[in-house]
C-alpha cells in the first residue's frame, strides 16, 4: 500500500486497437454511452448515481482511452431494466454482454462490487475477457462486523427507511457523507449532484436493492481468485470505506495494487481528478503494454 505520488508518463499509450468516438447506444436493452479513442476502459457508478457522476472525470481520459459508461440496472438511463433477483451477479451478468472485449472494468463504490463480480464470472461468461479491474472507494464487504471496518448497518437502514418518504433528501444525506472529510466537500456534492440530475431518477426497487447488496454482499473469500491485474484505489478520508481495512483486504488480495490519496474521501475523482486520472492511466498503460510484450 502506498500513497500516490506524482506519475511521469510517455504522453501517448500503448494502443492495439482504436475506435472512433461515437456517443449514445440505444439499440440494445441496456444504454452505454462511449468517448474518446484508444483501449478501453468502462465506468460502474455507485449506489443511488448513475453515469453522470463521471462526466468532469471523463475528459481527463478521452485523449488515450475509449470510455464507456453503462448505467447499472434500475438507474439513469437503464432505470426500467430492474433484473430480478436484484444482486450483484445479476447485475454483472446483465453488464456483462456490454463490456468491449479486452476492456478495464472501473467501479465506484457499489460498481466497484459489480466490477468486482464481473471479474469473479469472466472466464465463465461467454465473450467477457477482461483485461483488467480497478476499484475506487470499494470493498468486497461493506458493511462493518467483527474484525472488520466497514459502514455500520443502522445507517444503511436508516437510508433505506428514508427512500420511501424522500429519496432526494435521502440522496443528499448520502452525498454529504461520502464527501466528508474533503477539503473540497461541498463542491464535490454540488458537481455530482448537477450532473446526475441530468439523467432520469432511479427506481424505486433498484435503490432500496441496492443498499441491500451494500448490506449483504460478502466477496471476502472469493477476491483471491481474481486472476486479472487489479487496481485499489482509496481516499484516506473516507468514512464509507475505511482505510483502517485496507490492510485486510490486502492480505485477502494480494496480487492487487493499492493506492491511498491522502486528501482524498469517497469520490476521489471528483476531488483530485487530475491525481486519479493519473494513477488510472499509469496503470491501465502498464496492462496494456504486458498484452503488447
Amino acid at each position: 500500500m502506498h500513497t500516490w505520488q506524482p506519475i511521469r508518463f510517455a504522453s501517448s499509450c500503448n494502443s492495439q486497437r482504436m475506435y472512433t468516438v461515437k456517443d449514445l447506444h440505444t439499440n440494445t436493452p441496456l444504454v452505454t454511452r462511449t468517448q474518446g479513442t484508444g483501449n478501453d476502459l468502462v465506468f460502474l457508478h455507485g449506489w443511488g448515481m448513475n453515469s453522470g457522476a463521471f462526466t468532469s472525470f471523463i475528459p481527463y481520459l478521452t485523449n488515450s482511452f475509449r470510455v464507456t459508461t453503462i448505467d447499472l440496472p434500475g438507474f439513469g438511463e437503464n432505470a426500467q431494466h430492474v433484473p430480478s433477483p436484484y444482486d450483484a451477479e445479476s447485475l454483472a451478468q446483465m453488464i456483462a454482454p456490454y463490456i468491449p472485449p479486452e476492456s478495464i472494468v472501473v467501479g465506484w463504490s457499489l460498481g466497484g462490487l459489480v466490477a468486482q463480480r464481473l471479474a469473479l464470472i469472466g472466464k465463465d461468461f461467454k465473450g467477457l475477457a477482461l483485461k483488467g479491474l480497478v476499484t475506487i472507494a470499494s470493498t468486497p464487504r461493506f458493511i462493518a462486523g467483527p474484525c472488520w471496518p466497514g459502514i455500520a448497518g443502522d445507517l444503511l437502514a436508516m437510508f433505506e427507511s428514508q427512500l420511501e418518504s424522500n429519496y432526494n433528501r435521502t440522496l443528499e444525506r448520502f452525498l454529504a457523507i461520502q464527501a466528508m472529510g474533503s477539503d473540497t466537500a461541498r463542491q464535490d456534492i454540488k458537481a455530482i449532484r448537477g450532473h446526475i440530475s441530468e439523467y432520469p431518477e432511479p427506481d424505486q426497487h433498484a435503490l432500496k436493492q441496492g443498499l441491500r447488496i451494500l448490506s449483504t454482499e460478502d466477496l471476502r473469500q472469493d477476491i483471491g481468485r481474481i486472476t486479472v491485474p487489479t487496481l485499489r484505489l482509496y481516499g484516506r478520508l473516507d468514512s464509507l470505506v475505511p482505510t483502517s481495512g485496507i490492510d485486510r483486504i490486502c492480505e485477502l488480495h494480494p496480487q492487487a495494487d493499492t493506492v491511498v490519496l491522502p486528501h482524498a474521501a469517497h469520490a476521489p475523482f471528483i476531488s483530485h481528478p487530475q491525481q486519479s486520472a493519473d494513477i488510472l492511466f499509469s496503470f491501465a498503460s502498464s496492462v496494456y503494454q504486458q498484452k503488447a510484450s
